[in-house]
């Protein structure tokens, strides 16, 4: 109960400095931690009120007059407690500081020739229409296209409200079984696509000393005039202590440095994560989420309009549906597991 109190406490201050007008400097990271504890602050509020209502009920019980009310409204007092409690359990449960951020979205075929990269550019589309469906936006910071409309290769950022908490369970290895348009015989081709999921971190996440990477440019020939340094100009920025290459080739010299910058930070933010998480957990790969990217963790079987969830025993025969963008269920289902192992490992 003391945990209880003192984040019930915290809250309350927070709400009495916003409400007093706090330094322009103090603004930003009091109203971030105020939307971070309101919906555990309501869910101790909830809680305490059902202890106060069972209390009530009760003591009603030695009231003659009251007496058949309180055992009429006794059993589902405490009928609720327990999923009260599930809830606040769940609220109080350790949040991962990256939940918040945008996320970098790595997309690249994987066995499978054509096939493959044309599931890339399926699976491009469907984390697209997920996107807008919850209003974020979608920026592609590089993409490279098959002849048929593959993808070789697709970096791209996404920004919007806990976007890394809800598309950080997607990494891994997607396999797709279905009849390729190419395909005369009707036979059923098995082929996969390589998914990564990174925070997107800031410098104050991960410091990068200008000493550890080397940039090239690759400028363009022969427009002269105003197009000199703004087409085609490529940049690639190569982080020497674990030889990490990034590349962006937007329009903009300038703004490619901050992509690829943007792209660099969050791959070391997130090999630094899995340092940790590793160090935490001897078994991280058991857990959902590990984003092992060698991990297959999906199949999407056209022939039976079936996805399957290889972590959780998830299937559900809504392919169409899921490609259109429809992840809720999936993605709720594996928050829903990876806060069960949470819990399960707060209570051993």
């Amino acid at each position: 109960m003391d945990t209880l109190a003192q984040i019930t406490g915290r809250y309350e201050y927070i709400e009495a400095q916003l409400n007093a007008g706090p330094k322009a400097s103090e603004i930003a990271a009091l109203t971030r931690e105020y939307s971070e504890l309101t919906p555990v602050a309501e869910q101790i509020a909830a809680y305490r009120q059902m202890l106060d209502d069972i209390a009530e009920a009760e003591t009603m019980l030695g009231d003659p007059e009251m007496k058949e009310l309180a055992e009429e409204e006794l059993p589902a007092l405490k009928a609720s407690l327990p999923e009260l409690e599930h809830s606040l359990r769940l609220a109080l449960l350790p949040k991962d500081s990256a939940d918040a951020k945008p996320a970098i979205l790595e997309i690249r075929p994987g066995t499978g020739g054509d096939e493959a990269a044309l599931f890339a550019a399926d699976l491009f589309g469907m984390y697209q229409r997920y996107a807008e469906a919850r209003g974020w936006k979608v920026e592609i910071i590089e993409q490279q296209m098959t002849e048929l409309g593959g993808l070789k290769e697709l970096t791209a950022r996404i920004v919007g409200e806990n976007v890394f908490a809800r598309l950080k369970y997607e990494s891994g290895v997607h396999r797709v079984q279905r009849v390729p348009s190419t395909e005369s015989g009707g036979r059923i081709h098995t082929s996969a696509a390589t998914v990564a999921v990174l925070p997107e971190a800031e410098d104050v996440d991960i410091d990068i000393p200008a000493t550890d990477i080397r940039i090239d440019t690759m400028r363009a020939s022969g427009s002269g005039g105003q197009h000199v340094n703004t087409t085609d100009s490529a940049v690639r920025i190569t982080h020497l202590p674990t030889g990490l290459i990034v590349t962006s080739s937007e329009k903009s010299q300038h703004r490619n440095r901050e992509i690829a910058m943007s792209v660099l930070r969050a791959r070391l933010y997130e090999a630094e994560r899995a340092r940790i998480d590793g160090e935490r957990s001897a078994d991280r790969k058991a857990q959902v989420g590990s984003g092992d990217r060698s991990e297959r963790i999906r199949t999407y079987n056209f022939p039976q309009g079936r996805m399957s969830d290889h972590r959780i025993n998830l299937t559900l025969y809504k392919l169409d549906a899921i490609l259109g963008g429809d992840l809720d269920e999936t993605i709720d289902a594996l928050t829903a597991d990876a806060q069960a192992h949470q819990l399960a490992e707060m209570e051993a």
